[in-house]
């Protein structure tokens, strides 16, 4: 794929984070470790929270073996799953789960849909019973003493795909759960356009807008989108008063229905007075981000006389970009005068307005 598959965007998050947020969802799971080298885990930090993590073997079976040393000792169950298969269901891991604890083994399945050939040096030998063979998924869930057992004696088998080979081989039957066909697992680049088709199909568009005006005083900094620009006046607020900043937020807190940052952040609160406008940009994406939401586009603009905007379009652009975490073509900022009319003509304000058009996960 190029680059690990589990960081890849789909609908606005990577793929391990989709997986996690499945299994966060389960009340029958009780911790998350995540195997996965030091440099990948601050990407998935940055969505989710309460999970711990192991280093990544040479093999799959020596990273369930590390990840497998950091469950703790409290664990019933103990369930395997691929880091790159997104679209688990909650209700699949819960049941699969309860299997395993029933039966001591379980793994997901699906009824295989082609007919199936043995073939030896290009020619069918003979065809296989479908109605026989099932594709194993994940999570493959196993009774905590089971899986220890077969890792320490099976763990070092070279050619074995899943977990469950190894819990075959101790003479423990396996359970088959049935499964969903939505949880494929993402292996090739053809793989990743119908994951991305998927999420698509989840979600909905929804478009909020968003109005802010501070007045201009002297003595105060004229912040703009995060960018500091040169002006004997700047915008007056119990913030840093970025009114873009502010006017974005709204939008995309209006988009999902979530209320204003007045309200997140309150003007009478003497702790904030003068908070940076990126840190209140940041809550508003932690707050998309737990509705499983996705940024898609936003749309700025910011009437003053003064000072003369355009030859900052870019770098406020590449600010807005970087503060929401979205490409720079997803962004677009402008700015118009106001033709010498009213407060704002005479430079002694400046209004800012912004539309959001944000991804959300539909209502089931």
């Amino acid at each position: 794929m190029g680059r690990p598959k589990q960081l890849l965007p789909v609908g606005g998050k990577p793929v391990v984070v989709r997986s996690i947020e499945a299994f966060k969802a389960c009340p029958c799971v009780q911790e998350i470790v995540v195997v996965t080298p030091a440099e990948n885990r601050p990407v998935i930090e940055k969505f989710v929270s309460g999970v711990c993590f192991a280093d990544p073997g040479n093999t799959r079976l020596e990273s369930v073996q590390n990840g497998f040393a950091r469950v703790s000792a409290a664990a019933e169950v103990v369930a395997v799953h691929d880091g790159a298969r997104p679209f688990v269901s909650p209700a699949d891991i819960a049941a699969a789960v309860e299997a395993a604890s029933k039966h001591g083994a379980a793994v997901l399945a699906v009824p295989v849909k082609d007919t199936v050939k043995e073939a030896h040096e290009g020619v069918v030998v003979k065809t296989l019973d479908r109605s026989r063979l099932w594709a194993a998924q994940t999570p493959q869930c196993y009774q905590r003493a089971l899986l220890a057992q077969a890792l320490e004696k099976f763990g070092k088998e070279k050619d074995a795909t899943d977990e469950s080979q190894l819990v075959e081989k101790l003479g423990t039957s396996v359970q088959i759960v049935p499964s969903d066909y939505q949880n494929f697992k993402i292996t090739t680049p053809e793989d990743l356009i119908f994951a991305r088709a998927l999420a698509d199909e989840m979600c909905e568009e929804r478009t909020g807008f968003g109005f802010d005006l501070h007045r201009l005083e002297p003595g105060r900094k004229f912040i703009v989108g995060g960018v500091e620009i040169p002006y004997e006046k700047g915008f007056l607020g119990h913030s840093d008063g970025d009114l873009v900043l502010h006017a974005l937020c709204d939008a995309i807190l209006g988009a999902l229905c979530a209320g204003e940052i007045g309200i997140l952040f309150p003007p009478t609160d003497p702790t904030i007075k003068g908070i940076d406008s990126k840190k209140i940009a940041k809550k508003v994406l932690e707050i998309v981000r737990t509705r499983q939401g996705e940024i898609v586009h936003i749309d700025a603009t910011l009437i003053t006389q003064e000072p003369k905007i355009k030859p900052h379009y870019e770098k406020v652009r590449r600010s807005l970009a970087e503060i929401f975490e979205m490409p720079l073509e997803a962004v677009s900022f402008k700015s118009k005068s106001h033709e010498h009319v009213g407060e704002i003509g005479r430079a002694e304000a400046a209004m800012c307005q912004a539309v959001a058009t944000v991804k959300v996960r539909k209502e089931k």
